[in-house]
């Protein structure tokens, strides 16, 4: 029996005082879509099969290069990790899987695979950590990881990246997540053409220890820690590094990872068209990668990039199938509700690329009809969706208004009251 950290008595009955709101709302909802020939039904079942997985350690307070302070309950371990995690999931219904970054998450498999079970998750993909050093590590990552001029420190990543395969593989695990922090402080400091040879001969050899069905996913980032040149800095070098592994492996795209402005729906569509789009870290931004909550900034862009994603859908792109996964870090908010609110605002997206007129806004393209091409996504996008996200949580068993149930439940007063508070002080993003 599913181990649950909230009560279903408290979301049964925070569900009742909400229930007959949303009856109706789904009901008004309903007819107005019905004038335009769309089945909410149809539409909440396939929301509801739209799932997206969310970081171990985005349950933690994040910081900034400055400081971190510390938040009340903070989880003490893995285990605490994935019980925060099953939180979110009992409220969504939205995020069943869970994405280890190793070493912070290394622990037995077994172990690992025992607690997902009881709490009803299992594990997307593994991510390897070369961008800081290890307490027992030999050889330092300051100067580079992947791409280090010193074959010992490559190897050492390397070996690193497989030992997290070795891991995933064990515990159901189906891909890896390579970022690196690699690149340079100072014109000279690197030889670009040589630095971005060995990466490639590094990541060469993680591809081949890939199981046959996993997929590798390789992150760009346009800087920082690195801030004069970044090893991989955009999507165009990670579509040659994906080209050139082979078919196992794939970009992925962080919506934080471009610079202001950047055309990021775009970047999935030409992906998408060659074949090489692995996947998402969800979040957003004001000026570079802040790892703010998803839609708290630019919700259109977020629905742009999936009005990609479903019409990709749409057309019935062959091996189509990208990963979902939220990446943030939460300083001044409580982690699990920050990942609540991106879990909905990322379904609430998906939901209203759903509606978009494909007929009509291909007939617009077709006539060169800018302006009725336009105004064919903003009806989709304007469109409150709340009652479809609502209901699908609903009838899933999770909770009409999963922050104010998450509140009503006391967890995060339990959880402080049993961990040990964390003193605050201490810099770095995480």
């Amino acid at each position: 029996m599913t181990e649950q950290k909230i009560p279903a008595d408290v979301i049964s009955a925070e569900n009742e005082k909400r229930a007959g709101a949303l009856k109706s709302d789904y009901a008004a909802l309903g007819e107005k879509l019905a004038r335009n020939n769309i089945d909410i039904d149809a539409v909440t079942k396939q929301v509801a099969k739209f799932f997206v997985a969310v970081p171990s350690w985005g349950v933690g307070t994040g910081g900034t290069r400055f400081a971190r302070f510390p938040g009340l309950g903070e989880p003490r371990n893995i285990f605490d990790k994935l019980e925060d995690c099953s939180v979110i999931n009992e409220l969504t219904r939205a995020t069943p899987t869970v994405s280890l970054h190793i070493p912070w998450d290394k622990a037995d498999p077994m172990d690992l695979k025992a607690k997902g079970d009881a709490l009803g998750l299992s594990f997307d993909a593994m991510n390897s950590n070369t961008f800081s050093d290890a307490p027992d590590q030999a050889h330092s990552y300051k100067y580079g990881s992947l791409s280090h001029v010193d074959a010992a420190t490559r190897a050492q990543a390397v070996e690193h990246n497989i030992e997290c395969i070795e891991l995933g593989n064990a515990i159901g695990s189906k891909a890896l997540t390579v970022w690196i922090g690699d690149g340079s402080n100072f014109p000279g400091q690197s030889n670009f053409t040589r630095q971005f040879e060995r990466y490639l001969a590094s990541m060469a050899d993680i591809y081949k220890a890939l199981p046959d069905d996993w997929r590798l996913f390789s992150e760009h980032k346009m800087y920082e820690p690195a801030f004069y040149s970044t090893v991989v800095q955009d999507w165009g070098t990670n579509f040659l590094i994906a080209q050139t592994l082979g078919p196992k492996a794939f970009c992925l795209v962080d919506l934080g990872h471009h610079a202001p402005n950047t055309n990021i729906e775009m970047i999935v569509a030409r992906l998408i068209q060659f074949g090489k789009l692995g996947g998402f870290h969800f979040n957003d931004s004001k000026y570079g990668d802040d790892d703010l909550d998803a839609g708290s900034v630019e919700p259109y862009r977020l629905f742009l990039v999936f009005n990609e994603l479903v019409d990709a859908e749409h057309r019935g792109v062959k091996g189509f199938h990208p990963a979902h996964m939220i990446d943030q870090s939460h300083n001044v908010t409580d982690p699990i509700e920050s990942l609540i609110s991106s879990a909905n605002e990322i379904r609430r997206a998906y939901a209203q690329a759903l509606l978009v007129d494909r007929v009509a806004l291909e007939g617009f393209q077709s006539d060169n009809d800018a302006l009725m091409a336009t105004e064919t996504l903003k009806r989709a996008y304007r469109t409150d969706v709340e009652a479809i996200l609502a209901e699908a949580r609903r009838r899933a068993g999770g909770a009409i208004d999963p922050i104010a149930t998450y509140r009503a439940s006391g967890y995060r007063a339990q959880v402080a009251a049993e961990r040990p508070a964390v003193k605050g002080g201490s810099g770095g993003i995480v």
